[in-house]
């Protein structure tokens, strides 16, 4: 690919209000809309997470524990149609403020093995990012061979895909200033990390906070699970705090930004 591929994902605690179901962040998303747009990254994929509209009714229906009875089976479309709500809106704002972007289902393109992905088909992606089109996808819950269906978050989608298509970031903008030391929301001595390297995240990894609200993906472990594989490809991953306006920003630019940055090796540049 010509240019260098960003893949940024928008977590759902920044774009819905996690509190309350159903219920989008519009001023924060037209916000991050416009700051994709102002950065003007050449080649550039979007994945966003469920917050408040994927994650409660995957929860009431146990999803993420794969196919067990009947009773799941309109929790698992009732989820698929709260992410494809929530889709809407983002892919709406994108094309309102002139941003050429088109929605790919996950769930139309991937098969998952025990909640991992297992058969993808990327050719689509790949074709849109040579038009210069913005392939957005999200978490979303998808056919499984071994477990019937499962839940794909939007964490695994971001490392799987930058894997696949060669991406040179990943940048993950989260409710928090990035990777702390300790959960900042309830502990205020934590610090933030600015900069690490893969074999002290691995080291990290227990003193990482679980999901607090009804997170099926795993919270901050969750994501931090996700990035190791691109990271072991060499693929740098970025967290900023997107709730926060133009850090998303200059992190797209590739300005001063306030965050934590994980790399392969031993220096960060």
């Amino acid at each position: 690919m010509k240019n260098k591929l960003t893949v940024l994902k928008l977590g759902g605690s920044v774009i819905t209000k996690k509190e309350k179901l159903f219920t989008p962040n519009k001023r924060t998303i037209t916000r991050l809309v416009k700051e994709i747009k102002f950065a003007s990254v050449e080649s550039l994929l979007v994945v966003h997470g469920g917050g408040s509209f994927g994650h409660p009714v995957a929860k009431k229906y146990g999803i993420n524990e794969g196919f067990k009875d009947s009773s799941q089976i309109l929790g698992f479309s009732k989820t698929h149609q709260a992410m494809v709500s929530l889709n809407k809106l983002i892919l709406d704002t994108l094309i309102q403020e002139g941003i050429p972007a088109m929605t790919i289902q996950p769930s139309s393109l991937i098969i998952t093995d025990n909640g991992r992905m297992q058969r993808t088909d990327v050719k689509i992606v790949s074709r849109l990012l040579e038009l210069e089109i913005i392939p957005l996808l999200y978490g979303d819950v998808v056919l499984d061979s071994v477990q019937g269906f499962s839940i794909l978050s939007g964490d695994q989608l971001v490392s799987s895909l930058a894997i696949k298509l060669g991406a040179d970031r990943m940048i993950l903008g989260i409710d928090v200033d990035g990777l702390c030391t300790s959960d900042p929301k309830i502990d205020p001595s934590a610090r933030l990390i600015q900069y690490i390297n893969l074999q002290e995240l691995k080291n990290l990894q227990h003193k990482i906070g679980e999901a607090k609200g009804p997170d099926v993906t795993g919270g901050m472990l969750g994501k931090i699970l996700e990035l190791i594989p691109a990271v072991e490809h060499g693929i740098k991953a970025i967290i900023v705090n997107a709730a926060k306006p133009n850090n998303v920003y200059r992190a797209l630019k590739g300005e001063k930004f306030i965050g934590t940055i994980i790399e392969k090796g031993d220096k960060v540049a």
